[in-house]
């Protein structure tokens, strides 16, 4: 065995993984290969077996099952017209205010958010069916792409969310009070865009003008254009219902959402073998990347803590002194983690090292959880890696460069600081829903 001091073994390996990540190797191999070759070196290649027996031990874990089933629920949502739909809603209940299309893009952003579980198919959604509207109505281009950007954010806040599950996995915090606690957050978030969207272009008539009244349609159609929310509003229901008064674990939700979409497409009658072949195949290929994380980062994590290496980063922070001092300063590891790295990795190496912290000093898991999934959720607005600001990339018209993507992000990463302050501030926010379902 090499031997080798904490101090050392932590700079040597999370240095490696760094530069791995920086060398553009994809996080698995990177967390994988630093992990094997680790193995290796500290206790020879008899060790090996080790790695096997952390695979096993992730794959045990039932929870996993939820993961393709969202997934799936929100790639079939994707391609059964609800967007389409509730776009042409928004469009003509709020288009007569100044910033309504933008407004109202963040509230389907937030419908589609408590349906599919992830952040990519709201953004490339709305960046395809809203953004050409709103610059065809003289948007301005940065509101325009930022409501959209931001509004995509939410799905990993809002439930169902395939962040959570990973992060549940990690910390054993309950996925499904972690789900109910993110809905008061995420309505938050969701309404501090919305105000900020409509009292700016309130003031600035130029950069959200309102559609003419000849567009309108008369309250007869408006009222019927409503049924395109109960599809979506009662396959909500469905999942976080069943959930909420103990009717369904997260596993099970998961299985009635994806029966929800098949179900959601045949009344819509888009459902067809092309788009249910290709649901499928989306969801193999991000279930696959998320589960292999979970087996790398597993193995990972087990490495180091027997190394003992968790116990010198624990006491460094807890070095800070005051115990709020410690929460405020893992949030700004988080936001800067979150600018350069892939969520899904940050959750899976800093979560065991912080939780147990913050359980230490007598704060509530569960509201430091959804603490860490708004920076996670922040992590894909910030340059120069954000998901979200390279989605809206490939479909943005060729006018629009990557610094106007990055320049349009600055209000919203703000308001999302915001709230993540009001949540630290008023735990209630957090914690009252969970609250209702332990009673």
């Amino acid at each position: 065995m090499l031997a080798l001091g904490p101090e050392w073994l932590t700079i040597i390996l999370f240095g490696s993984l760094v530069l791995l990540l920086l060398a553009g190797l994809p996080l698995v191999f990177a967390i994988g290969g630093v992990s094997t070759l680790f193995i290796i070196f500290l206790w020879g290649p008899q060790a090996l077996p080790v790695l096997a027996n952390r695979t096993y031990m992730a794959m045990d874990m039932f929870l996993l099952v939820a993961v393709p089933m969202f997934i799936f629920m929100g790639a079939m949502l994707q391609r059964c017209g609800i967007a389409e739909d509730m776009y042409e809603l928004m469009y003509h209940w709020l288009g007569g205010l100044r910033g309504g299309l933008a407004a109202g893009t963040v509230l389907i952003c937030t419908i589609f958010a408590a349906m599919v579980g992830i952040s990519g198919a709201a953004t490339t959604s709305m960046g395809l069916i809203a953004l050409p509207s709103m610059l065809k109505r003289g948007y301005d281009k940065q509101i325009a792409v930022g409501c959209i950007s931001a509004g995509g954010s939410l799905g990993i806040l809002i439930p169902p969310s395939v962040l959570m599950i990973v992060l549940a996995l990690t910390t054993r915090v309950s996925v499904g009070e972690m789900f109910i606690a993110g809905i008061l957050p995420g309505l938050l978030l969701s309404g501090l865009f919305v105000s900020y969207i409509l009292v700016r272009c309130y003031f600035q008539k130029d950069i959200g003008p309102s559609v003419p009244e000849a567009e309108m349609l008369p309250l007869g159609e408006k009222i019927k254009l409503a049924g395109a929310l109960l599809l979506p509003i009662g396959l909500i229901f469905a999942v976080m219902g069943s959930m909420f008064f103990g009717l369904a674990t997260p596993s099970e939700a998961s299985a009635i959402g994806a029966l929800g979409a098949i179900v959601s497409a045949m009344l819509k009658r888009t459902f067809n073998w092309e788009s249910f072949t290709s649901a499928l195949f989306i969801t193999l290929r991000l279930s696959a990347m998320v589960i292999w994380i979970v087996f790398a980062a597993s193995a990972f994590t087990a490495l180091y803590a027997v190394t003992g290496a968790n116990s010198l980063v624990s006491t460094l922070i807890k070095g800070v002194g005051d115990p709020w001092m410690v929460i405020i300063t893992m949030q700004l590891i988080l936001f800067v983690l979150g600018m350069f790295f892939d969520p899904t990795g940050i959750v899976l190496l800093t979560a065991p090292i912080f939780f147990p912290i913050i359980m230490s000093l007598g704060f509530d898991p569960l509201w430091f959880a959804i603490l860490f999934v708004i920076n996670m959720e922040l992590a894909y607005l910030t340059p120069p890696f954000g998901f979200n600001l390279f989605y809206m990339k490939a479909v943005v018209p060729p006018g629009i460069t990557m610094m106007d993507i990055y320049k349009s992000q600055t209000p919203f990463v703000l308001l999302m600081i915001l709230g993540l302050v009001l949540c630290m501030i008023f735990p209630g926010i957090i914690t009252w829903l969970p609250s209702l379902m332990r009673t």
